[in-house]
């Protein structure tokens, strides 16, 4: 995995894929924006006293626009791993064969190129995926808020593990049968769930949370082509 992680990060600097960080971020930044003018929307006359008693409180513009505000900082942290990799999906399979072009050639000319329609539904799979998972675990991160730590762990765990799952898929997708994809899939499940956890802790730090798929997706496609040329 430190294969993986010291060229992944290398590729990083590759002006194309920093082209499309910044594009898929400011994506995901408009879905949140809307999101917020939404929730404010949602919000604005809103009696949220009389849901649990008799008393009024109604939500003025200035109350829903902080309460709205504070919910979308909230959706932030909980669902912006799930919408990064649902946006950039969709640019998927132009960063792995930019990957495989700089690094494996003879692989990158073998590929199948799965396409934007193909890599947005793998990608949107992955993201219903993840927002499930973390919506069920939701309980358990408030829980564990008291333990300083137990947030972070069952985040990464939770998000590491699909995450590994789901990269690993789109850069499989583009290469063998589908019965070779299925072998490397179950024989890669350890490197590739390490490697799930590092995108998670990405996801944790600003800033370099934008990065976070991309440096993923390099890292799966140098897990798989970096196995393949030991079995050779």
């Amino acid at each position: 995995m430190i294969r993986s992680l010291s060229l992944a990060l290398g590729d990083l600097l590759d002006p194309r894929l920093l082209g499309i960080v910044m594009r898929s971020l400011v994506i995901t930044l408009l879905i949140f924006v809307g999101l917020g003018l939404l929730l404010a929307w949602a919000l604005n006359g809103a009696d949220p006293c009389a849901w649990l008693s008799d008393a009024t409180c109604e939500l003025g513009t200035a109350a829903s626009g902080l309460g709205a505000f504070l919910l979308a900082v909230l959706l932030l942290w909980l669902l912006f791993p799930a919408v990064a990799i649902g946006v950039i999906s969709a640019y998927m399979d132009r960063i792995i064969g930019l990957v495989e072009t700089r690094h494996y050639p003879e692989a990158a000319v073998r590929a199948r190129p799965i396409g934007w329609s193909a890599g947005l539904a793998l990608g949107l799979r992955s993201a219903l995926r993840l927002l499930l998972y973390n919506l069920i675990a939701l309980p358990l991160y408030l829980v564990l808020l008291v333990t300083g730590v137990g947030t972070i762990i069952a985040f990464l765990l939770v998000n590491g593990l699909a995450f590994g799952r789901d990269l690993g898929e789109m850069v499989a997708a583009r290469h063998g049968d589908r019965a070779a994809r299925r072998a490397w899939l179950r024989a890669s499940r350890g490197d590739r769930a390490l490697i799930g956890l590092v995108v998670s802790a990405v996801f944790l730090v600003p800033f370099a949370n934008l990065f976070a798929p991309v440096l993923g997706a390099a890292m799966i496609v140098h897990a798989y082509h970096g196995g393949q040329e030991s079995r050779r």
